[in-house]
């Protein structure tokens, strides 16, 4: 079995989009280059001249998008001294076509009336049986999705494509990741495998699709998602900034639209989902550390997504989350009883003394590395080192996986 990750810089939305060019994309193509092909001859070609054997090779190259095996054969006559001449001048051709990609050469005589020569890659002597990779959203229109589709196609695997979020498994966080679950034709899914990219698990279609779907609106356009999914500002990118917003999206406090209100409404109203504060450590003194200091209050205070332990959403998780503040999580309103609207009503009318007055008795914190482990599924046994520094958990975790995501795709796939 192969699980991979490969970096997402070069995919990511609000990246610069590199694909396949981007240096960091290489060591997921050399993955893909060792992979074993079926043994299907390319080519089989008669020559009579060394002149009729370089052109079939230089034919062969251009026509492919890496080195596959080439077979090339002399005349069907006996062999002689001269065939033996040719397939040397071959040889030498393809060894200086070929010289920078260390490919490794070898002539085989089958029978007595052919020559073969055979060019394989350093591959893997067999195939894995199982193959899991996870990216960002955005992955299933690169170049490298394409090429690693058409790898797994002329390797002989059937797979499946998903885009799915913690929130499929009542989990109250937003993570989207694009997916894919490969098997070798031998082995068939337990499931009717789709052409489409699937937005919930396939055994949770027939019982409630609804429930189980990635938000409203990203199965009808994979090419666009909400903001939240894709770790922009966490107010899921109603910025009026950047647009303009109609009458019926007019502000009504802290950046809030009626539209945006409406949609955190209906997340805290969906009782498939759990309750944050079945994820939340209990109070302690440390956790005095995580509180926003008074700089990040005044500055980001209209940007934060705020939640309370009774919510059933939050936004995801990014390495920057601890460190910077917008775009990078939610944060948790540790006063419940304080009203969002009596705190952000009129606020920007006030002194920076008594907005700071006012934004404290939210009592804001961040959650805390536990509390995001355990939205990711990570079990209570596990824990970090005491010399990783919290900052490098926060780093550490805004580059992990949803444990039970991943674990379901690989009970369909080994199933």
């Amino acid at each position: 079995m192969i699980l991979m990750s490969p970096p997402c810089q070069p995919f990511t939305r609000i990246g610069l989009q590199g694909d396949v060019s981007d240096p960091r994309t290489k060591s997921f193509i050399y993955i893909l280059d060792i992979l074993p092909r079926q043994v299907v001859p390319m080519k089989q070609q008669f020559l009579q001249t060394p002149q009729q054997m370089r052109g079939a090779v230089s034919a062969e190259f251009t026509s492919s998008n890496r080195l596959d095996d080439i077979l090339i054969y002399t005349n069907a006559r006996p062999l002689t001294l001269h065939q033996l001449q040719w397939s040397q001048i071959l040889m030498q051709f393809v060894r200086e076509m070929f010289h920078h990609l260390n490919v490794i050469l070898d002539i085989a005589f089958h029978g007595q009336h052919k020559t073969q020569v055979i060019l394989p890659c350093s591959r893997l002597e067999r195939l894995p049986k199982y193959i899991l990779l996870e990216n960002v959203k955005g992955f299933e229109t690169s170049s490298a999705r394409n090429e690693f589709v058409q790898t797994l196609e002329a390797c002989g695997f059937k797979y499946q494509e998903f885009l799915l979020s913690p929130t499929c498994l009542g989990i109250p966080n937003s993570r989207l990741r694009y997916f894919l679950i490969a098997k070798l034709h031998s082995e068939p899914f337990s499931f009717q495998a789709s052409d489409q990219i699937l937005t919930y698990f396939p055994d949770q279609e027939s019982n409630n699709s609804v429930k189980y779907k990635v938000p409203l609106g990203l199965e009808k356009d994979n090419s666009s998602t909400l903001a939240e999914e894709e770790n922009l500002v966490p107010n899921s990118g109603f910025d009026c900034g950047e647009r303009q917003c109609s009458p019926k999206e007019a502000f009504l406090f802290k950046l809030e639209t009626m539209e945006e209100m409406k949609r955190k409404q209906n997340q805290d109203n969906d009782f498939s989902m759990q309750v944050l504060k079945d994820f939340l450590e209990g109070d302690s003194e440390k956790m005095s550390q995580y509180y926003l200091p008074p700089k990040s209050l005044l500055r980001y205070a209209f940007l934060l997504d705020i939640v309370k332990p009774t919510c059933r959403r939050s936004t995801c998780f990014t390495k920057g989350y601890g460190h910077y503040v917008e775009g990078t999580g939610s944060v948790l309103q540790t006063a419940e009883d304080v009203q969002l609207e009596s705190v952000f009503k009129f606020i920007e009318t006030l002194s920076e003394e008594e907005k700071l007055k006012k934004l404290s008795t939210l009592k804001l914190r961040y959650f805390t590395p536990r509390e995001i482990a355990n939205l990711h599924g990570f079990p209570p046994e596990f824990g970090f080192p005491d010399k990783i520094t919290v900052k490098q958990r926060y780093r550490l975790l805004g580059n992990s996986l949803n444990v039970h995501i991943v674990a379901k795709l690989i009970s369909l796939l080994i199933r």
